[in-house]
């Protein structure tokens, strides 16, 4: 490569509003590759690489040390479990999310399940559709209005969230223990402590990242603390539920139901025990995929590794900044 050229990897499912900010670059050589790659292949591509894009692909240690010209890893997305953050950051390596690209639609999913849920949107559908319209006094739905929903994380995701069910005229309550009262107070909502706020909820929803705090944080002594009747509603990460404890729940009747965008393994298997459930909604990890959202991240993750790259990094989406 001639020059000061540099080299950036993108996915194909990168949007092209994205691809076309690098592409527009004359000091910029940008190469797609598939979300599906191999490992030697994604690792016979990585030396030589300044930036990378990335979606679905792990990238941890071993894609790290073979990636020896790299300087910057955007994330198409806000979540960064896939990413070896300590081993990028041993290198000096900053890593940029997509910052609110994906956060309003999220937050969008969330009130969109909390909604099917209580206006039991996919068992209505059953009934007329299999001639059952007689049936339907068995499944009347109920109103969020006045309803008490805690919301579990208040970052970039729970705060609209937040905003989202106040203006179904919901009770709102926040459980977030790196955010203070003040701050929540700000936004017309009440901080609460998790546990003590359980019980109240006639819906919680998670918008906490999964990290070593949160894998597991409602297992069945948490789900066991929860309002008989309530909901819960994860359109976060998978792993921050215990699956076969909330599959104990609902199979009890402790839990009324739950809306799941992710799960602990992704793609869960067809057989997954909460899938036999109708009072159960389930979507594969697309609450943060519109169209829109895709168009906003892309542009967001090519603008992230372009400022590292010109050397004016867009500090407020770098997850580790002490490599600055």
């Amino acid at each position: 490569m001639s020059g000061n050229r540099k080299r950036v990897l993108v996915p194909s499912t990168m949007s092209s509003p994205g691809v076309a900010l690098l592409q527009a670059r004359d000091d910029i050589v940008t190469e797609i590759y598939s979300p599906l790659i191999g490992t030697a292949e994604f690792h016979a591509l990585l030396p030589g690489a300044h930036g990378i894009a990335l979606a679905s692909t792990l990238f941890f240690a071993p894609e790290i040390a073979v990636a020896t010209s790299l300087q910057a890893v955007g994330r198409i997305g806000v979540g960064f479990d896939s990413v070896e953050v300590p081993a990028l950051s041993a290198r000096g390596i900053p890593l940029l999310t997509a910052g609110i690209a994906n956060s309003v639609s999220v937050a969008e999913e969330a009130v969109f399940l909390m909604l099917t849920l209580a206006k039991r949107g996919t068992e209505l559908d059953r009934l007329v559709r299999q001639g059952r319209w007689h049936e339907r006094f068995s499944y009347a739905p109920f109103d969020l209005w006045r309803k008490t929903v805690l919301v579990v994380g208040f970052g970039r995701i729970g705060t609209r969230a937040a905003a989202r069910c106040a203006a179904f005229e919901m009770r709102v309550l926040v459980a977030d223990p790196y955010v203070d009262a003040a701050t929540v107070a700000a936004g017309g909502f009440t901080a609460v402590a998790l546990d003590a706020a359980l019980p109240e909820a006639d819906f919680v929803t998670i918008h906490c990242p999964r990290n070593s705090e949160t894998v597991g944080l409602f297992g069945a002594e948490r789900l066991a603390r929860m309002k008989p009747g309530s909901y819960l509603v994860n359109t976060a990460r998978g792993g921050i539920v215990d699956e076969g404890a909330l599959y104990a729940a609902l199979v009890e009747g402790r839990l009324a139901g739950a809306g799941l965008d992710v799960f602990a393994e992704e793609p869960t298997a067809t057989d997954n025990p909460l899938l036999t459930l109708d009072n159960v909604v389930a979507a594969p990890h697309m609450a943060g995929v519109t169209h829109e959202a895709m168009d906003r991240m892309g542009i967001a993750t090519a603008e992230n590794i372009l400022s590292v790259l010109d050397g004016k990094p867009i500090r407020e989406n770098v997850v580790n900044p002490e490599v600055l």
